[in-house]
């Protein structure tokens, strides 16, 4: 993540602590995706973080380590969406996909639309200018294979 970007690293005061748990989970993720490091050292390293106390602890857990664990399947799941290599996504809408992919998939608790709209509010703060675009899009469609009568429910 850019270091003009890092001021976003200290989660504001307006954040509710799930969404903090999302913030610090993407950052794990991305540094995963950059260097291969393990969970355990990733998880450590956020947890030393300025802020982290206030993020919901249990669901950093769960989305860091279950993204990180699933990462093979989640991406086959975004594979359909993305019109490019996988590889070829940026860190960030690479990570913010796989943490939205993950609650679409295993946290049906979450409406889908507050999956999406937390996905791409991680994609402004910390990802490229039209990011959150291209992450809305795909986690929308996504959402429709994943979550068949809730989407349509809504629609």
């Amino acid at each position: 993540m850019s270091s003009s970007k890092s001021q976003h690293a200290n989660p504001s005061k307006s954040r509710t602590p799930r969404h903090r748990a999302r913030e610090f989970a993407l950052q794990g993720l991305y540094q995963w995706l950059m260097s291969q490091e393990d969970a355990g050292v990733i998880d450590a390293h956020i947890r030393n973080a300025h802020g982290f106390d206030k993020a919901d602890r249990e669901h950093f857990d769960i989305l860091l380590h279950g993204t990180i664990r699933d990462a093979a399947s989640l991406r086959a799941d975004i594979v359909p969406f993305i019109d490019r290599a996988i590889d070829q996504l940026s860190p960030v809408e690479h990570a913010v996909l796989l943490i939205g992919a993950f609650e679409l998939k295993h946290h049906i608790e979450i409406p889908y639309k507050v999956v999406i709209n937390e996905a791409v509010e991680l994609t402004k703060s910390f990802g490229g200018i039209d990011g959150h675009k291209y992450v809305n899009g795909v986690l929308d469609k996504l959402a429709a294979q994943l979550r068949v009568a809730e989407v349509s429910a809504a629609r």
